[in-house]
This record gives structure tokens, sequence and C-alpha cells, in this order.
């Protein structure tokens, strides 16, 4: 989330080096000391508590710079596999580690889950001020918008001017209403758009999800039941979004079967409940129980049962994720020894979302209440730089590796090496300096309007939680 499966060894080594014995962070200088149990709590629940003040968790913006490079990573490898068949140059095993970072997706989701259901868990657990849903659309849209339609008609101008047409014009209405994961928009003009859609449709249909879990969640006399209720509500969104992924999946793959309804009707529903590819309820449900357990667990009493289990085998919730994702990532380089699994977890399976979506919440979960140690990597600067452009980075790498794919890759000796190391290049000296400058004149004038949004809703409100 996710902690990409082409950077796990390199995890699975920090995991199994860092030191066991509790420490904590003292003041901004990450100054290491010795502490008992109840002090390493202490310590922990107050920085945990200065970010939630601050409704940023710093290792998680290091979190997102991994989820895009992994994409980033991801499309580099595929447009090499045109020249190359990178099972040979780089073995079954590792081709289908690296050809996994798609999976940088699923990550993205389960982020969003978590940050997002952070206002409406307080709520839901400790009767915190209900978020206000009017100011949460507000900011979705203020921060999402700018960016994608200054994307979208740039793209269509440069490299698909069609869509301009009358003839397109039909075309043009799915994409300005955030349905790109139609099958007849999907993955058109900008490879990743379609995710933009999902996650859109997501935003629009968190706070009523939460509305709806409330009239079964109050029915919780105290913290701990609610917090139980919670989880069941959440364990039949992850049901129903596997549930979804199965049908559209079958019906998809099976153009004339039916059941009960007529063909027309049926497909309509699997346009809205399945689109092209799901709409990957189980991520953002996997994110929300991440988001759940960090919740209760930072509110609770220090002697909480729960509190204490979770921080004492962060080591082993580490471990169980980066495990799951290397399988995840790697099975299929053993498909005949594994077949019998292709049905459950293959390239387009039913459950292959959910496999990524967990491994990743074990680690996000591990990093949320592991050692100081675990979380440095994650609060590395660059990293968390990284993750500030993350959205502009996403949505620009793939056009700008087509152009230089077919304008410079494609003149040069057919040399695997020479090739990679200048996707590379393109990726630090191009992709990056252009997808900053992006950010800090499209987006970040949008999203410093969108904090004082923020702020004057709190000044009017008296205080209270809002999504970020």
């Amino acid at each position: 989330m996710h902690s990409t499966p082409q950077l796990a060894l390199v995890f699975l080594c920090i995991s199994v080096l860092r030191i066991r014995s509790p420490c904590s962070i003292v003041s901004q200088a990450y100054h290491f000391t010795c502490l008992t149990a109840g002090e390493e709590y202490a310590c922990l629940a107050l920085q945990e508590k200065k970010s939630n003040q601050n409704t940023t968790i710093p290792a998680l913006d290091g979190v997102r710079g991994i989820a895009c490079l992994s994409v980033v990573e991801y499309h580099v490898h595929y447009l090499l596999s045109y020249s190359f068949h990178l099972p040979v140059l780089l073995g079954a095993l590792g081709t289908s580690i690296l050809m996994a970072g798609w999976s940088g997706v699923t990550l993205f989701f389960v982020l969003s889950g978590f940050l997002l259901f952070l206002p409406y868990a307080r709520h839901l657990i400790f009767e915190q001020p209900w978020p206000s849903t009017r100011t949460f659309y507000l900011r979705r849209a203020i921060r999402i918008l700018p960016g994608y339609y200054f994307a979208l008609f740039a793209l269509i101008i440069l490299t698909h001017p069609q869509y301009l047409q009358w003839d397109h014009l039909g075309s043009l209405s799915l994409f300005l209403t955030f349905l790109m994961d139609l099958p007849s928009t999907y993955q058109k003009i900008n490879g990743p758009f379609w995710t933009l859609a999902v996650e859109w449709q997501y935003y629009m249909l968190l706070p009523w999800l939460a509305w709806g879990f409330s009239r079964f969640v109050k029915r919780g006399t105290s913290p701990r039941r609610r917090f139980w209720r919670i989880v069941i509500c959440l364990a039949g969104m992850m049901l129903w979004g596997i549930g979804t992924r199965y049908v559209g999946g079958y019906y998809t793959a099976h153009p004339a079967a039916t059941f009960l309804l007529p063909r027309p009707l049926l497909n309509a529903i699997l346009l809205v409940t399945y689109g092209s590819s799901g709409k990957y309820l189980e991520d953002f449900a996997i994110g929300m129980l991440c988001c759940t357990i960090y919740t209760f667990a930072h509110n609770a009493a220090h002697d909480d049962k729960t509190s204490v289990y979770i921080r004492r085998y962060s080591s082993w919730l580490w471990g169980a994720g980066i495990l799951l994702l290397f399988f995840m990532a790697g099975w299929s380089a053993y498909l005949t020894q594994l077949n019998f699994l292709a049905p459950f977890i293959g390239a387009h399976s039913f459950l292959t979302e959910l496999g990524f979506a967990s491994g990743y919440g074990l680690c996000v979960t591990a990093i949320l209440f592991g050692a100081p140690g675990l979380k440095l990597l994650f609060t590395w600067q660059p990293l968390r730089w990284l993750g500030t452009i993350s959205y502009s980075l996403y949505l620009w790498h793939l056009p700008i590796l087509l152009f230089f794919k077919d304008n410079v890759i494609a003149l040069l000796p057919f040399v695997f090496l020479s090739r990679y190391a200048l996707y590379w290049a393109c990726v630090a000296l191009v992709i990056i300096p252009c997808s900053y400058l992006l950010y800090r004149f499209i987006e970040r004038p949008w999203m410093q309007l969108a904090h004082t949004t923020r702020s004057k809703k709190r000044a009017y409100s008296g205080g209270g939680s809002v999504p970020k």
C-alpha cells in the first residue's frame, strides 16, 4: 500500500534488522531512548494525537509516494515488454513481481479508504462531531477537479483532438462526469483516468455509506461495541465488492448469459455496480478497516487490550503483509504448479484485489503501530515529497512515457539496458520536474483554497473534524 511487491524484499530486510526494544521519538529530532512499555505507549499516543490534530499522518505520505512509484515502475516495464521478452531477461519470478506494480492503484484505494473515513470513524466510535457532507464534497471537488480537467483538455488538444468534434461529444461528456470506467471510455485518452472515476464514485458514496453504518453502529452502548459493529459493516462491504466483481466478471465474459432479468436491463445494472473492472469496494473497505482499528486504538484507554496487542504484534502484521504481497505478486511465475489458483487470484480473478489490498492493509497497520525505526523509511523527506506531488505524477507519467517511447526510444539501438536507463532518466529528469510544476501551479492554489474553506468551517462550527 502498499510496501509494494517489488520493494518488499528491502522492507523484509528492514523488519528483520530493526531493534525490537521499545523506543520513542523525542521531540522533532527523533532521539531514541529506552522506555518502559507504558511510557512508550504514552509517547506514541502523544505523537499520533498531534498528527490527528494536523489531519496528517506523515508516514502515509511516504506510502503514497511508494504507491505512485509502483505504478510508474509498472508502466516502464510494460512499455519495455513491447520490445523485449522480459521473462528471458529478468526471469519468470522477477518479471511477475515487477509487473505487479499495477497494484500501486490498489494501495491508492486502500489509502483513500483510510484517510477519508477518519472523521466518520471518530464520530461512529467516540461520538465526535459528524463531518459536514457539503464541506466534504466541496473539498474533494477542489482537490480533484482542477488537475483532472487540466490534464483531460490538454491531452485532448495534444493527442486526441477528435473528442472536440460533434460526433465525440457524447463520449466527452462521460469524461466530464467521471464515468471513465465504462466500457466505452475505459483506458481511453489516458490509461490512469479510469481509476479517478472509481475514486470519485467512492467519494460520492462515502458519506451515505457512513450514514448507513451509523444506523447500526449507534446501537452499541460502548466504544468497543461500536468498533465491532463497524467491523461487521465493513465485512459486508467487502462481500458486496467481491460478489459484484465475481458476477460482473462472469457476465462480461458471457455476453449472452442472463439471470431472471432481460440482458439489456442486466447490462444497465452492471454498468452501475461493476463498470468495466469493478468498483473496488473491497479495497476501500480494507482501508476503512485499518482506519477503524487506528482510530479505536489511539483514542481508547492506554491499557486497552486491542491497542496493546496490535502494538505488540505489529512486526508479525508487517511480516504477514510482506509475505502475502510476495505471494500475490509472484505466484504466476509458478502457474504450472499452482494452476488451481488461477480462477481465484489470476490476473482478472475476483479475489486478486482482496489479496493485494489485504497485504497492503497489514503493512499500513504495521507502519502506523510499529516501532519508530520502521516509520523512518516512510517519513523520509524525498519520499514524502513524491507523495505530495503524486496526483500530477500519476496523471501525467504515462502520456510522457508514451511520447518518449515513440519519439526517442524508437530511434535508439535495440539494447535493453540503454532503453531501460533512458526510461528512468525520463522519469527523473522530465516527468518528476513536470509533475512538480503542475502541482505547484495547478493543484496547490486550489489546495490552499480548500484549506481556507476548512479553516472557515472550523471557525464557524467551533471546531470539529472534516475530511482531508
